[in-house]
């Protein structure tokens, strides 16, 4: 697997798997309708933010992150994420490549943390891998995120300094 930057040709195979990963309601936060014009201009950052897939050997995509500053200002030097893994390519190491991948990023970059905003707790093989990278859960908003089968659920708030 070759992580690399993600290019505009990349979209057309990001997009459905991102779409139907939205579309689903469980894992993140964006509106289960999005368009597609919304969706890329969201996950296709710039600097200083930054998106990367991952490809096999053939150059499909795999999954892919974005990362970027938490906050502006004083609170610029904390460094944040989102990831998404083809459901077809689950259980193959790729989220957790993109993982190392983003706190290599983060700490070349000189960020003094990484903090994710909004990991819902139902999502319990996020969680294993964040924590397995070495990410603890600060908080949990009770009832913070509406899961659309299970009801209200936690939404963690996961950090680690680098």
């Amino acid at each position: 697997m070759l992580i690399r930057e993600a290019t505009a040709g990349d979209w057309p195979a990001i997009w459905p798997f991102l779409h139907a990963i939205v579309a689903a309601g469980e894992t993140y936060t964006y509106p289960r309708d999005i368009d597609e014009a919304t969706a890329r201009e969201m996950w296709m950052l710039t600097v200083p933010g930054r998106t990367v897939v991952a490809v096999d050997e053939s150059g499909a995509v795999l999954g892919t992150a974005k990362m970027n500053p938490n906050h502006m200002g004083g609170a610029a030097h904390i460094a944040s994420a989102s990831f998404m893994v083809d459901p077809q390519y689950g259980g193959r190491g790729v989220g957790r490549a993109l993982g190392e991948h983003v706190l290599a990023w983060a700490r070349a970059e000189g960020y003094r943390a990484m903090q994710f905003n909004a990991v819902v707790e139902t999502n319990t093989g996020a969680v294993a891998l964040w924590q397995s990278l070495g990410f603890q859960i600060m908080t949990t908003l009770p009832e913070g995120f509406r899961h659309p089968t299970k009801g209200y659920v936690g939404l963690h708030i996961m950090y680690q300094q680098l």
